[in-house]
């Protein structure tokens, strides 16, 4: 379970992480007595559970309250990456002198946690990774015993700080991984952590993921994630009214498949021939016509999809079924997208059939379909 950048500082700020004054507004109205009252330059902050947020508009200043009120106005009710914004989260703007990143996650090629921190934050810590991973301090905790003082302190000097300074940065790494242990974390991650110009630090962005079967130990959160869409995308929340095992991905190829495997392999495929998926759509073995029809019409609604991957290897599932359900989008709504079929299995024979006879030319091979839907069919 992602947590929202509040909700995530709220925990963090209870076992001593210090974090901006600030506070969470619904509307553009309680965003402008927030600013009233921290006073000064603000940042306006959309809380949704995407990463990247700052690259699409989710970040902005403020330097008076009526400006708060505009930028949060603008916020919310919109979308980032197919997030609606519900709330905003006003803090005070920090003055800044240098940023840092800092994260614990699951390990688990090593069976435990990681530390990772770096004195290049604010930025991708994927691309620090690739273009200097020198400036990356990497350090594997024992399960039994945790961070244990002298690491903390040696992760402080690879980023460069003695002194009061060094404590200050190993208190506060000690703090994270407490943070990350009680709360059964995946990801604690503070990109970037902030040093001030009067010497302090602070999260200036705290994310966290729980890992969901940790849950039934943590009964504050278990309500949240049984709300109907929490932390789903209109259409991860559509694609759950219909039953379907759908995930949003970042890319414009449509992928539906039988079986997680299968999909999880042409999701695969179709990026190593270039391609990339839009999400992950699984409808299960024995899947009807009314089933593929559904997945495929939720799939082709997104204008961000330029071409839609129908793969299927079918045992329980029949081909003559997936036809019908893709036949019948076509004759409702229209495909609007171009569209690949790859199927073999039961009742192939009449599937193709089908599909032959509406001018939909189904394939055999599974690197053929994926690399034609990579190229945009």
């Amino acid at each position: 379970m992602k947590l929202f950048e509040f909700e995530a500082k709220n925990l963090a700020s209870n076992l001593g992480i210090a974090t901006p004054r600030g506070a969470v507004a619904s509307s553009a109205e309680e965003a402008r007595d927030i600013h009233k009252r921290l006073g000064g330059a603000v940042v306006v902050k959309a809380q949704v559970l995407v990463a990247g947020r700052g690259k699409a508009g989710g970040i902005k200043f403020a330097l008076k309250p009526e400006e708060t009120f505009d930028r949060a106005k603008e916020m919310l009710g919109s979308f980032i990456k197919g997030e609606n914004v519900r709330k905003v989260l006003i803090e005070q703007k920090l003055p800044v002198k240098k940023e840092l990143y800092i994260s614990i996650a699951e390990d688990r090629m090593n069976k435990c946690q990681t530390v990772l921190a770096s004195r290049q934050g604010g930025i991708d810590i994927e691309e620090v990774a690739r273009t200097h991973p020198e400036e990356i301090a990497r350090r594997h905790m024992d399960p039994v015993y945790g961070i244990r003082g002298y690491e903390a302190r040696d992760l402080a000097l690879n980023l460069g700080y003695g002194g009061q300074q060094l404590n200050m940065i190993s208190d506060l790494l000690t703090n994270l991984y407490r943070l990350s242990v009680i709360y059964d974390c995946e990801l604690v991650e503070s990109n970037p952590l902030v040093e001030t110009q009067d010497g302090r630090f602070l999260a200036a962005d705290l994310r966290m993921i729980i890992d969901d079967n940790s849950l039934f130990r943590h009964p504050e959160f278990q309500e949240r994630s049984k709300e109907p869409g929490a932390e789903l995308t209109p259409l991860e929340a559509k694609a759950r009214e219909n039953n379907l095992a759908f995930v949003e991905l970042d890319g414009d190829i449509g992928i539906i498949g039988n079986g997680a495997g299968l999909v999880m392999a042409t999701i695969d495929l179709v990026k190593y021939y270039g391609g990339q998926p839009a999400n992950f759509c699984d409808v299960g073995g024995g899947a009807a016509a009314d089933r593929v029809a559904s997945a495929l019409g939720i799939i082709q609604s997104s204008d961000k999809v330029r071409t839609v991957l129908v793969n299927i290897l079918a045992g329980i599932t029949r081909c003559d079924e997936v036809a019908k359900g893709i036949l019948d989008v076509k004759k409702v709504v229209g495909l609007k997208k171009p569209l690949v079929v790859r199927m073999v299995g039961t009742n192939e024979e009449e599937g193709r059939r089908l599909l032959e006879t509406a001018g939909i030319k189904p394939l055999i091979h599974m690197e053929d379909a994926a690399r034609l839907a990579a190229k945009g069919a």
